[in-house]
């Protein structure tokens, strides 16, 4: 352990300590805001997008495959996270974070990644496209000012919502 540490910071000098720390900065500008809004997005507290962010940075660093790989949030888990905290609330969206962790991990160990081969690209795409339509929609609400909404799990029950607060669009 101690010599892969000695030989992955061998020939590293300030040169390259100090692009390192920008592009970190960098990163962090825009990771942060976004983590921020995924969080809002997804029904929590903004500080939560924060905190998850500080948390996957230090996960990937550690144990990331690569010197050059950078890690953030991604809107795919916003109407995931949002059905997980409206169904069980706030408590047991960290214990699925942590069951999805594990996961992931053990998807790892066992080289289960390659599997991703099999599904077809119109799934991907139709999955992609309709994670943007649902986080798309689910700002409506907040662009037109629409007060006394109230988040459900099914995105015609949202829509549903807007119509009846139209109203109280400011």
């Amino acid at each position: 352990m101690k010599r892969a540490l000695m030989n992955s910071v061998k020939g590293y000098t300030w040169a390259r300590f100090r692009k390192d720390l920008l592009a970190g900065i960098i990163v962090g500008v825009i990771a942060l805001p976004l983590a921020m809004s995924f969080a809002i997005a997804s029904g929590v507290k903004p500080e939560y997008g924060i905190y998850s962010s500080f948390v996957a940075g230090i996960i990937v660093s550690v144990f990331g495959g690569s010197k050059f790989q950078i890690a953030g949030p991604t809107g795919a888990f916003i109407p995931v996270l949002l059905g997980i905290v409206l169904t069980y609330g706030y408590q047991d969206l960290l214990v699925a974070g942590m069951m999805a962790g594990v996961l992931l991990c053990l998807m790892g160990i066992f080289k289960l990644g390659t599997l991703i081969k099999f599904i077809p690209r119109p799934v991907t795409i139709g999955f992609t496209a309709g994670i943007a339509v649902t986080i798309f929609m689910g700002q409506v609400g907040n662009f037109l000012g629409l007060t006394g909404m109230e988040k459900h799990e099914s995105f015609i029950d949202n829509m549903k919502e807007i119509w009846i607060h139209i109203d109280s669009w400011n």
